[in-house]
């Protein structure tokens, strides 16, 4: 990777770092900061929320995901979290947001183990499509060759992960061609 793409990443780290997207968990009684609950909020709505912890560094996140169940494949509406942490594991969770809202969990599933591989890659980074599909979160190739620092990228996707489950939403199979 060249020097000029690494600071373009770095930059991207740094803005959703400094500028994190979907943060601030609403006050709707779901839960509190560091606490996991699950609710169905309406019909076809439901909500779940996971508190992790890194406790190599002590990253924190309490992640919500709320999901329009009604139409035939669930639908990720809404992310919002709190953490506290290192730069890299609040800018991972700002693009996680990015990412998610709006997509199925079939899409969902998808980019996460698009997320998953990139962490895999030892700094060698994913064949050009799947980097298109990341967007911002290929910007954390670099965090991939430092081992100790790949928790801290992934801890926002083990919350997201964790949410899902407890809402008992199921990620489609996809359908034989």
């Amino acid at each position: 990777m060249s020097s000029s793409m690494e600071q373009l990443y770095q930059q991207v780290i740094l803005d959703h770092a400094k500028f994190p997207r979907g943060r601030g968990l609403p006050a709707d009684g779901l839960g509190p900061v560091g606490a996991s609950a699950t609710a169905v909020l309406d019909h076809g709505t439901c909500a779940a929320q996971s508190h992790q912890v890194n406790p190599t560094c002590g990253d924190e996140v309490t992640l919500r995901v709320d999901l329009d169940t009604s139409g035939t494949r669930p639908v990720v509406s809404g992310v919002a979290w709190e953490g506290q942490g290192c730069s890299i594991s609040q800018a991972s969770v700002s693009v996680l947001h990015d990412l998610v809202v709006g997509a199925d969990l079939g899409r969902v599933d998808e980019l996460a183990g698009h997320f998953r591989l990139l962490m895999q890659s030892r700094g060698q980074g994913v064949d050009e499509a799947t980097e298109e599909e990341l967007g911002d979160a290929a910007a954390f190739t670099g965090v991939s060759r430092y081992p100790a620092r790949i928790k801290c990228a992934l801890l926002g996707w083990a919350a997201l992960n964790d949410a899902l489950i407890r809402t008992g939403a199921t990620v489609p199979t996809k359908e034989p061609a």
